[in-house]
């Protein structure tokens, strides 16, 4: 089944539940401490930008906070994939996650491109109002 842009605050807070988790386990199972506090920021971080997205001001404020949260989904695939490659995650730990943050990046890349044609559309809309042919 498609995520639809809906699902967003519920997939990032439970994205965002299983980072806290895996910063827990790789800090004191793996004593890791580096790449895994730069995943918790990152991972962390888009639950709390698009909760920030939900009251935004304008479509303008709400498409800011979606790219940032966007660019911490990426951000998080890279440490996730450091992690991964250096041994710090087994490959079933690996996969369980990475296919969180791919759902992640799908659905607020979806939500990006959607808000960006819907702000353009209002654009032309007001455009043309303002002058009739």
């Amino acid at each position: 089944m498609e995520k639809t842009e809906n699902d967003i605050i519920i997939l990032s807070k439970a994205f965002a539940i299983r980072i806290v988790n895996l910063y827990q386990y790789l800090c004191k199972e793996k004593r890791e401490y580096i790449m895994s506090k730069q995943l918790f920021r990152a991972g962390t971080s888009i639950g709390a930008n698009v909760a920030e997205g939900k009251d935004a001001q304008s479509k303008a404020d709400f498409l800011s906070k979606m790219n940032i949260a966007l660019k911490e989904a990426r951000e998080s695939y890279y440490w996730l994939d450091l992690l991964y490659e250096s041994s710090n995650l087994s490959d079933t730990e690996y996969n369980s996650i990475i296919s969180d943050c791919d759902s992640l990046i799908s659905v607020l890349t979806k939500i990006v491109k959607n808000t960006k044609i819907s702000i353009e559309e209002e654009k032309i809309a007001c455009r043309n109002s303002q002058h009739p042919k």
